[in-house]
Order: structure tokens, then C-alpha cells, then sequence
């Protein structure tokens, strides 16, 4: 049964989702992440600046990489993740995971931002709707 975690009160959801892949691909895990493009844009670029002494392996999905994907720990998904996805999905967007019955593990990030909060709740209502197994993470001080 797939997992569903949420991380709540997130001051800076890029930064938490950096340290998170951080600590999933030291841990050999196969991560991919769902969110919109420019938030992808964003923490691809955080990916490869946030710690001046280590490297984040990780790629924008696309089907024209999917040979390099197999090699990569961390996959950047803009809609819909491929059917071979790895078994570890982070949500840093609105909407709820489609298929989520697919993946081993959810990580929601959901920020201390009022309409971010409300999303949150709604992707935690579907998620239990579907019998979903879900722990809360309260990240806020």
C-alpha cells in the first residue's frame, strides 16, 4: 500500500526539497518529483547551487531521455510521471498524485502559505478518499 507523508508549515519548500533528494540519493533511493514547470526550473537550478560541496544527480524527465533516466536518481517530472517511474514520489504541486496507487511512497511539501495550506488540505482529503495510509510532518517552529 502506498504511503502518503506530509510535511507541513515548510518555511521554503525548494530548500526542504533539496535537503530531502539530498538525504534520499546519499540513501541510494530512486526519487521522482512532480510540480510545475517554473518550480521544477527553480529547484533544478537550487539542485545544482544549494551545498557548494556535493552534487544532486538529477535530470528534467523527458521520453527522448528516458536511457539517461535509468542512470539518474532523481527524476524532474512536469505532469504525469512515465509508467517506469522510480517508486518514490515528491508532489510540490497543487493538485494530488495521479495513479498514486503506483508509487511505494508520497511526499507532500506544503508550505506555511495560505493557499498552499488549502491545496495541502485537498490533496489530503483525496488521498484518504482512496484509503491512502497517510502521516503528518509538522515542520513549522
Amino acid at each position: 500500500m502506498t504511503a502518503v507523508e506530509f510535511h507541513t508549515g515548510v518555511a521554503d519548500p525548494l530548500v526542504f526539497a533539496c535537503r530531502l533528494l539530498r538525504k534520499a540519493c546519499r540513501q541510494g533511493a530512486r526519487v521522482a518529483v512532480t510540480a510545475p514547470s517554473a518550480v521544477l526550473a527553480a529547484l533544478d537550478e537550487r539542485l545544482w547551487t544549494f551545498e557548494a560541496q556535493s552534487f544532486v544527480p538529477h535530470l528534467r524527465w523527458s521520453p527522448a531521455r528516458s536511457a539517461q533516466a535509468a542512470r539518474t536518481p532523481i527524476w524532474l517530472i512536469e505532469g504525469a510521471p512515465p509508467p517506469a517511474s522510480p517508486p518514490v514520489l515528491v508532489n510540490l504541486g497543487a493538485a494530488p498524485v495521479a495513479a498514486a496507487e503506483a508509487f511505494e511512497r508520497i511526499i507532500e511539501i506544503v508550505s506555511d502559505d495560505d493557499e498552499d495550506r488549502r491545496a495541502g488540505r485537498a490533496r489530503w482529503r483525496a488521498y484518504e478518499a482512496l484509503g491512502l495510509s497517510i502521516t503528518h510532518h509538522n515542520a513549522a517552529p
